[in-house]
């Protein structure tokens, strides 16, 4: 059986919440510091401010095929991007171990990995010798690189001096064209326009056709199962889930509908003279069949009803 590109064993991460980072320390500190130490002695027991333990993932282990596409998916706060920045470099896991088996590009927020001082030339020709490129191989990929970012005109411009949106396609474009064997790539790609959005998808499709592995994470759910075969499930720091994304994220959905659904709209705090008053919401698809979460581009029915005291006409046409 041959490698896999990822392997993620036992991993964890954590963040001490209200903990201060060493530094250098002057005389006027250690006198601070003194000072401090005194008071802590005739207050214990009454400072409460101590730090505690935050755990981004906790206990995490699956494995990537080579050229999977994996769309990771979960609420804020689930252990997403902490996972991708493991991958990166960017942080050290707390314990377990994370094996990557190719080279990796990353693309986790805008300006990823660029030099603010340098043009965007030398950037592209940066990132590709850290990803290990000759200068001939980056050569042969920069006109590619500098038509999709469509930076012709500033390609010899700081990157400083980019708009967010031309350092957002610069980034993409050097991430995806430098030959990655493993290409993360977070939510960033929200923030690009419509147009731009399709052709990422195009490439990152191409990409994953020539052999290339990619961890996408996203919230878009219309979005991942068109990239990706598979979907992994966080939860918590936690995986919930590990298998194909259609059924992951029907399962991912159907959570998050049972969780709102146990909240009734009585429940709900009011403003207003309270004329009329919304009592139940029901949504159903083109069939008249209740749904318990709603697709981006499907035909849907919205039932409201509404108690009100006296009979508003003009109120409600203006609804």
């Amino acid at each position: 059986m041959s490698n896999p590109a990822i392997r993620v064993t036992n991993l964890s991460k954590s963040y001490q919440l209200g903990a201060t980072q060493e530094r250098y320390h002057t005389l006027r500190d250690s006198i601070a510091g003194a000072g401090q130490a005194l008071r802590r002695r005739y207050t214990a027991g009454q400072d409460k401010s101590e730090s505690t333990t935050l755990w981004a993932l906790k206990d995490v282990s699956f494995e990537v095929a080579p050229g999977e596409t994996l769309g990771i998916i979960g609420r804020n706060g689930a252990g997403k991007s902490t996972l991708l920045k493991i991958f990166s470099r960017i942080t050290e896991p707390t314990s377990g171990k994370v094996e990557l088996f190719g080279r990796v590009a990353s693309l986790l927020e805008v300006g990823t990995g660029f030099h603010q001082e340098l043009t965007g030339r030398e950037n592209i020709f940066l990132n590709g010798a850290i990803l290990g490129m000759s200068r001939r191989e980056i050569e042969r990929k920069f006109d590619e690189i500098v038509a999709f970012a469509e930076v012709e005109k500033f390609i010899d411009t700081p990157v400083k001096r980019f708009s967010s949106g031309m350092q957002l396609r610069l980034a993409f474009a050097v991430a995806a064209y430098l030959e990655p064997e493993i290409l993360v790539i977070d939510e960033v790609l929200a923030v690009g326009d419509a147009p731009f959005q399709k052709r990422c998808i195009e490439r990152m499709q191409k990409l994953a056709q020539s052999g290339c592995t990619l961890l996408f994470v996203s919230h878009n759910m219309e979005m991942i199962p068109t990239l990706c075969r598979s979907a992994l499930w966080m939860r918590n720091g936690q995986v919930v889930e590990y298998g194909m994304s259609n059924r992951i994220i029907d399962s991912y959905l159907s959570s998050l509908s049972s969780d709102d659904n146990s909240k009734s709209l009585t429940d709900k705090q009011r403003s207003g003279d309270r004329r009329a008053v919304f009592k139940s919401l029901e949504v159903l698809d083109s069939m008249g069949i209740p749904l318990s979460y709603v697709e981006s581009g499907k035909d849907l029915r919205c039932i409201l009803e509404i108690e009100a005291k006296k009979i508003l006409g003009e109120y409600l046409l203006q609804l």
